[in-house]
């Protein structure tokens, strides 16, 4: 498989944060280390102060790392080739609002073109492209703060299409939205991956999204706790809610049915798949 982004025993120290006890910086990531494959979704989870939003602000070079590497597409990320490097990646922020910067939808994803020096006639396709892609084609002339919070994720994400990037990357991307703007985003995503193989990197803590990925990564006090399939990661309930994550609502009702005395065949991580398991078990009888 081809990687496209890695790092490599990566220490970070925020000059504000100290222990009290020693008076040293401490560690918002401290030797973290991982690999992400071209085409995979890795979901990035923790509790706050994990350390996973500045794990994203490395792999989108707001920040460098202390000691070790980050590496994307190959090559090791510096200040010499970060512009060039993000090019080749869309980045969608919590709150689309801090990414407006066009007075229209069209002016909005046109803008990182513009920044790259597309070509205005092909600037003009990608821009159409990408807001048919998120749905939002008709939006094209109205102004990004008018419309509903999933509206403007979805022209966020369309910004970062446009660009056609290898990698995608969410910072909590779907954490302000309600239900249904988050359902919309998610639903996206599956769809470009599914038609485009588009790499995702996804920093949440929606269960929803972090059960839709190839593989979790969780984060505890600056440190990679553990990566695993979403099954493998779940399996682990107690150290999981040890360290403040929730699990999965299907996989804790099926832990209280097993506690009243309900045999399941299996750990189930969705709804459908614990009401099919119930359905069968009703009239099997």
């Amino acid at each position: 498989m081809k990687e496209i982004a890695s790092m490599h025993h990566v220490i970070f120290s925020y000059d504000t944060e100290e222990d009290e006890s020693s008076h040293v910086p401490k560690k918002a990531l401290d030797d973290v280390s991982f690999t992400l494959y071209e085409g995979e979704w890795l979901a990035v989870v923790g509790h706050n102060g994990s350390g996973k939003s500045t794990l994203a602000k490395m792999l989108i070079g707001l920040l460098f790392p202390s000691s070790g590497e980050v590496n994307l597409f190959l090559e090791k990320l510096s200040e010499e080739n970060l512009w060039e490097t993000r090019s080749r990646m869309g980045i969608v922020f919590q709150n689309p609002d801090n990414q407006f910067v066009g007075s229209t939808v069209q002016d909005d994803v046109a803008f990182a073109l513009e920044n790259n020096g597309v070509p205005h006639d092909i600037m003009v396709k990608r821009v159409h492209e990408a807001l048919h892609q998120v749905k939002m084609a008709d939006y094209i002339n109205h102004e990004p703060h008018h419309l509903s919070g999933g509206q403007k994720q979805r022209v966020a994400i369309a910004g970062a299409l446009a660009l056609q990037p290898e990698l995608l990357i969410l910072d909590e991307a779907t954490s302000m939205l309600d239900p249904q703007g988050r359902e919309e985003v998610i639903e996206i995503v599956k769809k470009l991956r599914s038609d485009i193989g588009l790499t995702v990197v996804s920093i949440t803590h929606d269960l929803e999204e972090v059960l839709l990925a190839d593989r979790i990564l969780v984060m505890n006090e600056g440190n990679v706790l553990m990566t695993g399939t979403p099954q493998e990661i779940f399996a682990k309930g107690t150290e999981l809610e040890n360290i403040g994550l929730d699990l999965p609502f299907a996989l804790r009702v099926s832990e209280l049915l097993r506690e009243s005395g309900v045999k399941l065949q299996g750990d189930y991580m969705t709804e459908e798949e614990l009401v099919n398991e119930l359905w069968t078990f009703h009239f099997s009888k």
